[in-house]
């Protein structure tokens, strides 16, 4: 069994310390980690990347930054020197990729907070370059549009990466909150042609489903087309980790090792 390109996120096993998890995860024989920043909380994240590391694991990315929006000027500047910490945190850690959940402001114009994100990448895009971190844009479901992201498709998010000009920005694609588009092929396609697809996030839309966070279901267990997607994303020569992210409140009731080896069935049948 390979799993050599399995990564799961820390958010996933919420229920484990940061340690419990990379023991798990590399006992398991999986890849890669996707660290989440409250799992670094009161650690030295230098530390914590060695950890890693020395558990045969490599840190995939580190979750999540973004949040650029506001109605004031100070809260976006504010935004942006959290935004700076995060990349430091990222390089510490040994993490390539920075995620971005980008933020929208209620009553604040979509196309708004659409600029303010825009400036705001723009604003940590030349630290990112210095330390080696690439951004990658996560493009959330229209569900949040109105208070966590006004980048809701991954065509604008692709387009937002293209217009910032450095290939140090990217895309992440999360099936959750893009299967729905019907220009995803299309756009996963040209996201592979432009070299912007840095991160594949993993899960699946339970039907039906009882909250639209925290109620994810394993690959498989949904009406999200995966394998189409996946075939998609290898035609469009993505070489990178497959990361589980899964939030759910089912799951993370349930005895974690358990949970971890449903995981693992999952993605190999996938």
């Amino acid at each position: 069994m390979d799993l050599s390109r399995l990564c799961i996120h820390t958010i996933t096993t919420r229920p484990w310390s940061l340690d419990v998890a990379i023991e798990q995860y590399s006992r398991a024989g999986i890849g890669g980690i996707s660290v989440w920043r409250q799992a670094l909380a009161g650690q030295d994240v230098r530390r914590a990347g060695e950890r890693i590391g020395n558990a045969g694991l490599q840190v995939v990315s580190l979750c999540r930054a973004g949040f650029f929006t506001s109605h004031t000027a100070a809260e976006r500047r504010q935004a942006i020197d959290g935004n700076l910490t995060a990349i430091d945190e990222a390089a510490a850690l040994g993490a390539p990729l920075l995620v971005l959940v980008c933020g929208a402001t209620p009553g604040q114009p979509l196309e708004l907070s659409r600029q303010q994100i825009e400036t705001g990448i723009a604003a940590i895009l030349p630290h990112a370059e210095s330390c080696g971190v690439r951004l990658g844009i996560e493009a959330l479901h229209p569900m949040y549009a109105a208070d966590r992201s006004a980048v809701n498709t991954l065509a604008q998010a692709i387009d937002m990466a293209q217009r910032l000009g450095s290939p140090q920005v990217g895309v992440v694609l999360d099936v959750y909150h893009v299967w729905w588009d019907p220009h995803l092929y299309d756009e996963i396609a040209r996201c592979g042609r432009l070299g912007r697809l840095f991160a594949v996030h993993l899960s699946d839309w339970k039907v039906p489903t009882t909250d639209m966070l925290n109620d994810r279901g394993l690959m498989g267990e949904g009406c999200i087309p995966l394998a189409a997607i996946c075939r998609a994303i290898q035609a469009a020569g993505f070489g990178g980790f497959y990361e589980v992210e899964i939030f759910s409140s089912t799951y993370w009731q349930m005895n974690q090792k358990q949970f971890l080896q449903h995981i693992i069935a999952a993605y190999t049948q996938l």
